[in-house]
Formats: structure tokens, C-alpha cells, sequence
């Protein structure tokens, strides 16, 4: 049993259309095995258009995992895979690669050369080759169609409540604690645990945060945190236009504890918008908007 998609995101659209996969491949006794591809199939042809990544493909295995899928074929995606007919698309990956008994589409499923393969030309093939195929109609909630690129443009608005409704879970980012410029902790008294991304990333826009962060290594950590503990914190994406432009970052205040996260991986979950990101006059200004950001992340994380 496959399911063929890019399934960038894991929103609640691919949650609805990897749920049916599972149904459909417990009631048959096969395994379920999710097809991706991986780089993005825009990036070949129109790399100055690739879509921000909004998991890695370590993350998709694992909410893939999560949802019962049993399996996840990655399928590297080049200009050769693309020219391939319909035909030799549907009997390279589905009947000599996997085997399959079914495959569960989405109903704007295309594939082949040009993208000339559409889920009637699945049909065709299908019955030829004794592969049935199931056709998912879109997934909507009040109107609005769940996808990738509607959970891209609630980040880009900083709309992270958007995101996360889109998403079914809290949008997050899992990266190597490292050093900053250090001013946090030495000069605001708000040490911070940065972390740096790739331009092909997805992150929320600029502004403070609301969220949690978790370290999920399994190293010893000096201070009074553990890992694979949520904590509560406020987190800051940009630039620190106060202090003039530096790389853009994810800066996190772990609240109420004390601990070294230097060198270990973390995941940072996101969970309100609380102020766009602003260029302050004086280090008092500043500290003053930063105990505010804190009092508001504390009082909208315990509830």
C-alpha cells in the first residue's frame, strides 16, 4: 500500500490523506509506505522558486511515524525522474520498486513528463496492473483549503496561531544550540539559546514569541534542565535591529531555569505572536519590552 506526496509540511491535509493510507493498508494486511521526494521537485526546475521547508526529512519520517505509517520511501527527484512517461513513472515506483496492491492519491495528484499522469491516467494503469488506486478528495476546514503553501504564508505574516491550526500541532524547528554575540546573558541579563538556519528553512516572521523549547540530545546538561522536558520560553526571531543587523536567528530565554545548552540540539515549538520584532531607542527600552515579552510568554504558557 503506498501514498505518493511531497508531504513537505505534515498538515493536517496530509494527516487526513496518511490516515486513510493506514485504514485501507490495516484492512488489506500489507504495510503502508509513504512515498516522498526529496529535494523539492520545484527545486529542479525552478530553484529561484523553492518553497521554504517547512520539516526536515528526519521530521517527516518521524510524524509520518507517528501516524502509523510503516515505511517511508525517499525518492530522489532529478530531471531524468521527471521525463519519465506516466506509464514508466506508474511501473518503475509502483509495480518494480513497491510492489504495491494500492496507492492513495490526493485528487490534484499529477505525475510523469510534463505532468501528464493524472489520477484518471492512475485509473488506467491501475486496472492494467492489478494496483488499485484511491482518490482523496482536498482537505478543508470552513472553507479554507489546509496546505503547505497556507501554512508558508501564515509564517510569513507571523500568524503562528494560523500556522499551528493549519498545521494540527505547534510549528517548530530543531537545530544545534551555538554561540552569539553574547550580549544576552552578559549585557541584558537574558542569556539566550541561539540557533542559526538555512535560508531554505521555514520560519515564523520577525518578532517575539511565545513557545517552548526542548533539548532533545541525550548529552548531560550543566545547569537545571534535562532533556526531552519542555520548558517554557520567549523566543525571538530576526535580527536584533537594536544592536544592528546580524545573521538572522532564533533566540530562545528559557524561563525560570539556569543551564549551558551550548552544543546540544534543541527543538523550539511555537505557540503565540506576542510583538512584531522593533529597533529600540536604549538598552532600558529594550529591557523594559523584554520583561514584558517574558511576563506575557509566562502567563500564556501556564494556561
Amino acid at each position: 500500500m503506498a501514498t505518493i506526496g511531497v508531504f513537505d509540511g505534515v498538515h493536517r491535509g496530509h494527516q487526513h490523506l496518511l490516515g486513510r493510507a493506514v485504514e485501507e493498508a490495516r484492512r488489506r494486511g500489507v504495510p503502508c509506505v509513504m512515498v516522498t521526494f526529496d529535494p523539492h521537485p520545484v527545486s529542479v526546475f525552478l530553484p529561484e522558486k523553492t518553497p521554504a521547508r517547512l520539516t526536515s526529512l528526519e521530521e517527516r519520517l518521524r510524524l509520518a511515524g507517528e501516524l502509523g505509517v510503516d515505511a517511508m520511501l525517499v525518492v530522489n527527484f532529478t530531471c531524468e525522474l521527471a521525463g519519465l512517461s506516466p506509464r514508466h513513472y506508474f511501473t518503475s515506483l509502483l509495480v518494480d520498486t513497491l510492489k504495491a496492491t494500492a496507492v492513495l492519491v490526493g485528487e490534484n495528484f499529477t505525475f510523469g513528463k510534463d505532468a501528464a499522469g493524472t489520477v484518471d491516467t492512475l485509473r488506467e494503469l491501475g486496472e492494467e496492473y492489478g494496483i488499485e488506486p484511491i482518490v482523496v478528495g482536498l482537505y478543508h476546514d470552513g472553507g479554507q483549503r489546509l496546505c503547505s503553501s497556507l501554512v508558508r504564508r501564515y509564517l510569513s505574516e507571523g500568524n503562528i496561531e494560523g500556522a499551528n491550526w493549519a498545521l494540527g500541532r505547534l510549528f517548530r524547528v530543531t537545530g544545534k544550540v551555538v554561540h552569539g554575540a553574547g550580549r544576552g546573558g552578559k549585557e541584558l541579563g537574558y542569556p539566550t539559546a541561539n540557533q542559526y538556519f538555512s535560508e531554505s528553512m521555514a520560519l515564523p516572521a520577525d518578532g517575539v514569541y511565545a513557545g517552548w523549547l526542548t533539548v532533545v540530545d541525550s548529552g548531560p546538561i550543566k545547569g537545571s534542565m534535562v532533556a526531552e522536558r519542555r520548558y517554557p520560553a520567549a523566543i525571538s526571531v530576526g535580527t536584533n535591529p537594536t544592536f544592528g543587523d546580524e545573521p538572522r536567528s532564533v533566540e530562545s530565554f528559557v524561563i525560570d531555569q539556569e543551564a549551558d545548552l551550548y552544543g546540544h540540539t534543541a527543538t523550539v515549538e511555537f505557540v503565540a505572536h506576542l510583538r512584531p520584532m522593533v529597533k529600540f531607542h536604549g538598552v532600558e527600552e529594550l529591557l523594559e519590552a523584554m520583561g514584558q515579552d517574558v511576563s506575557r510568554a509566562r502567563e500564556i504558557l501556564a494556561g
